[in-house]
């Protein structure tokens, strides 16, 4: 299904830098991520824990979406999305070449 250009500028990617990563308990999949964007900390819950240790993870950027509905996963909140490649065999993250400071916007 295609979008038209509209519909795609309403989806609002920041660059956030990782500064805590949590296991969720009883969830071999999800991770729990805190988010810093600058202006704001987030706290998002994502499926990556197969591919990528919390330690592989403290310090580095990535896109997120950060403007999704909040969801509830095993009862924690997430506000937010980091975006990935799934690559069949694991999940690949995406990050920038260059550092950039927390809460830039993707263009």
């Amino acid at each position: 299904m295609n979008i038209d250009l509209e519909d795609f500028k309403k989806v609002k990617i920041k660059i956030g830098k990782i500064t805590l990563v949590e296991k969720v308990p009883d969830a071999d999949k999800l991770l729990r991520l805190e988010v810093d964007f600058g202006s704001e900390t987030r706290q998002v819950v994502s499926g990556i824990a197969e591919s990528y240790s919390p330690e592989e993870l403290i310090g580095r950027e990535f896109p997120f979406v950060v403007n999704l509905e909040t969801r509830s996963f095993r009862g924690i909140e997430s506000q937010g999305m980091i975006l990935a490649i799934d690559a069949k065999e694991k999940t690949i993250l995406i990050a920038p070449l260059e550092e950039v400071e927390p809460g830039a916007e993707v263009i």
